[in-house]
C-alpha cells in the first residue's frame, strides 16, 4: 500500500464516479479502477459497491474513509511543521542576557523576533557574561547577549549595540547638581563595582578610565547585577560608573551624570556556537543582525 492508493481512494469516495475521479487525479479511468482493486485486495474487504450506473461506499469503506482522511490531515500537518522547523519558524530557544541588556536592546529584540516568528517560544535567563559562556559550553543555552570581549574560538559573536558610560550618584551628592562630572572629582569617592570575573572587558575599561584620571578606584562594595549596584548608590553607599542605558532603570535616590572626559563606548554582543545548525537559532541570529543595522 502506497500513499497514492489512499489519495486515489479518497478522491473516488468524494466523487463516487470513476470518470470524474480519474480526471481530478489526471490519470486514465482503467488504471484508477485497477489501483482501487489492488487496494481492496490488500485490505481484504470491499470499499465500494459498483454497478453500471453508480458507485457507493460500503459500510467498511465509509469507516475506512474517515480514518484515511484523518491520516492525510496528520500527514499534511507533519509536512507543514517540518517546513516551518526547517525555516526556523517553530521551536524553542534558550536565551541568556546580561542585566543591563534589559534596559537597551533586549526589549527591541524580543518584539522584533516575536513579530517575525511567532511560532518560536523563548526561555529567558538573566546571566552574567561568565555564566553565559559556561551555559553555552554546556549546551544549556542557544544564544546570549553579553559584554565582550570573547576569547574562545568555539563561539561566534557580533557586536550589536554600543553606548557611553555615565556616573551614577546619590541624589544627595555634592556633584548631583552639575551637568557634567569630571572623573578626577571622584578620586576620593567610595566605588561600587562588580567582580572582574563577571565581565572582564567592562571592568577593565572602568578601572582604566580611573587610572587615566590619576587614581585607582576605592571599591567598597561589589555586586553582581547592575540593578543592585544602582540600588546601593541610592542607599548612598558609593558611586558607580555604569552604561548609559541604566538611566532607563528609574530608581529613586539616584541621578546619572555625563562624564566630562571622552570615554570608549561599551558594547553588547550576541554570541552563539560556531557551526550552529539549528534553523531556529540561525533565524534569531539573522533577525538580530538585521535589526542591529538600524540601531
Amino acid at each position: 500500500m502506497e500513499l497514492r492508493h489512499l489519495r486515489y481512494f479518497v478522491t473516488l469516495a468524494e466523487e463516487l464516479h470513476f470518470g470524474r475521479a480519474a480526471e481530478r487525479l489526471h490519470i486514465a479511468q482503467p488504471p484508477l479502477s485497477q489501483q482501487i482493486r489492488q487496494l481492496e485486495k490488500e485490505l481484504g474487504f470491499e470499499l465500494f459497491h459498483r454497478t453500471k450506473r453508480n458507485v457507493q461506499l460500503t459500510e467498511a469503506g465509509q469507516v475506512f474513509l474517515g480514518e484515511v482522511q484523518q491520516i492525510l490531515r496528520q500527514l499534511q500537518q507533519a509536512i507543514q511543521i517540518g517546513q516551518q522547523t526547517s525555516r526556523g519558524e517553530i521551536g524553542q530557544l534558550v536565551v541568556g542576557f546580561v542585566s543591563s541588556a534589559a534596559y537597551n536592546i533586549l526589549p527591541i529584540i524580543l518584539r522584533t523576533f516575536r513579530s517575525s516568528v511567532p511560532g518560536v517560544s523563548i526561555e529567558l535567563h538573566e546571566l552574567t557574561t561568565d555564566q553565559q559562556l559556561k551555559w553555552l559550553r554546556e549546551s544549556r543555552m542557544d544564544v546570549g547577549f553579553l559584554r565582550p570581549p570573547v576569547e574562545e574560538n568555539r563561539f561566534s559573536y557580533e557586536t550589536i549595540f554600543q553606548e557611553p558610560l555615565m556616573v551614577a550618584l546619590p541624589e544627595t551628592h555634592l556633584l548631583a547638581s552639575q551637568s557634567y562630572v569630571c572623573l578626577t572629582s571622584l578620586a576620593n569617592e567610595p566605588f561600587i563595582l562588580f567582580p572582574r570575573i563577571l565581565a572582564p572587558g567592562l571592568y577593565d575599561l572602568i578601572i582604566s578610565l580611573c587610572q587615566q584620571a590619576g587614581f585607582s578606584p576605592n571599591v567598597v562594595q561589589e555586586a553582581i547585577q547592575m540593578q543592585t549596584i544602582v540600588s546601593l548608590v541610592a542607599a548612598e553607599m558609593g558611586v558607580a560608573i555604569v552604561p548609559a542605558s541604566l538611566q532607563n532603570l528609574q530608581r529613586i535616590g539616584v541621578v546619572y551624570k555625563t562624564l566630562q572626559e571622552p570615554t570608549q563606548k561599551v558594547a553588547i554582543a550576541m554570541i552563539w556556537r560556531k557551526n550552529e545548525t539549528s534553523p531556529t537559532v540561525l533565524r534569531l541570529v539573522e533577525i538580530v543582525k538585521q535589526a542591529a543595522q538600524q540601531w
